[in-house]
């Protein structure tokens, strides 16, 4: 198959020699036959080499590379991409695991699948694209994902209002189902249960990437009292309290991610009276509590979206940790994340550095965390590692 044309400005193929996956606007030196948004196009050197091809797009992104050979993007394509994604799952031991039937599949740059992301609950699986050419793909992708995935998915609903470019001029954009049409929204991880709201919830209707993370925070557990800020659904809550918790409470400034929260504590520890939940801002709760937890979670939504928000996202990161560590009783454990992927990890670091210094406290590092497998990062694509984590010893 013969896909229109674009061609680079001499020596911008470093990067893609390197198989970066994105190409750069700025790298452009002509487009042939104006490709519609979304179409996949091939990429050719000043030299006129062929070296890539992708989905083409309007903006600082001009192509996400599908693929560094010259190939058709069709159904058999798309089974390629999505088998070779599967194994890495399989792999990784969570496909046919009866305690977790929630995982990611695919995982953007990380699977080679750039704009694309498909999160298993059980029986449905959630795709959401976040470019223009994966919306376009979206029946071709399902139809490929119902054939790579066997039985095992028979429900596939599709997330992207939210999440597609909003200059593209796209058609057909509504969340709903591609295929199937199941209500059983209860999916379980590492042997707990949760409701997962993939019609209205973020993201995807839930945060699968904190899934070893949250398992790491049960082991802490026993007997401490326990602060989950920005707890959304409440993973973090229902494992810290199998794990023997003292007391549980969730904060979040939403009274619907509250709702959920305790619908999931109610579905694994029915009537358990040692947890609470606050629809309240997180700053303002954390300046009225008390000195009464020894173990707290700082799991806040992305602080920085892009590079201009950065210095803004780094203090408040730095004002974050620091409330935390002024009201953290001595011998307490912190949990705290950026999920922000320009935030990098020395930057993470040295706001919470700060805030450390800030309160006056010593602390100790006991583990650096970041995204499961499942959310893997390309190595030729170092910006997807975008989860970092530190779990503090605070005397």
């Amino acid at each position: 198959m013969s896909y229109k044309r674009v061609y680079l400005k001499s020596g911008k193929e470093e990067s893609l020699k390197r198989f970066h996956p994105w190409i750069f606007s700025g790298a452009i030196a002509r487009v042939e036959n104006e490709p519609e948004e979304g179409e996949v196009v091939d990429v050719y050197t000043s030299e006129k080499e062929f070296i890539a091809c992708g989905h083409f797009q309007i903006g600082s992104i001009a192509v996400r590379v599908l693929s560094f050979v010259q190939e058709p993007v069709d159904r058999a394509f798309w089974v390629r991409k999505l088998s070779c994604a599967r194994k890495v799952r399989e792999a990784l031991g969570l496909i046919g695991n009866p305690q977790t039937n929630t995982y990611r599949l695919v995982h953007g740059e990380g699977d080679n699948l750039p704009g694309l992301i498909v999160d298993i609950y059980g029986k449905t699986a959630v795709m959401q694209a976040h470019s223009a050419g994966m919306h376009l793909d979206r029946m071709e992708i399902a139809a490929a994902l119902s054939e790579v995935m066997d039985d095992t998915v028979q429900n596939i609903y599709y997330k992207s209002e939210t999440t597609l470019p909003f200059k593209a001029d796209l058609l057909a954009t509504e969340n709903g189902f591609i295929r199937g049409g199941s209500v059983d929204n209860v999916a379980m991880e590492n042997g707990l249960k949760f409701h997962v709201d993939w019609l209205k919830g973020q993201k995807t209707g839930f945060f699968v990437d904190q899934r070893e993370n949250r398992r790491l925070l049960e082991r802490y557990a026993a007997g401490r009292n326990v602060l989950n800020m920005f707890c959304y659904t409440g993973g973090f809550s229902f494992y810290a309290m199998r794990g023997g918790a003292r007391l549980v409470h969730s904060v979040d400034s939403s009274s619907k991610a509250i709702d959920l929260t305790n619908e999931n504590v109610q579905l694994n520890f029915p009537g358990d009276v040692r947890h609470q939940a606050f629809a309240e801002d997180a700053f303002k709760y954390l300046d009225r509590m008390g000195e009464q937890y020894d173990l707290i979670i700082l799991d806040p939504p992305a602080f920085a979206k892009h590079r201009d928000a950065l210095r803004n996202a780094l203090r408040g990161y730095t004002k974050l940790n620091a409330k935390a560590f002024e009201k953290i009783r001595p011998g307490g454990i912190l949990f705290t994340f950026s999920c922000s992927q320009v935030v990098t990890k020395d930057n993470f670091r040295n706001a919470v550095f700060t805030a450390a210094a800030q309160a006056g406290r010593s602390v100790r590092i006991l583990h650096q965390l970041t995204q499961p497998g499942d959310h893997p990062v390309n190595i030729y694509h170092p910006e997807g590692e975008y989860l970092k984590g530190l779990v503090l010893y605070v005397e």
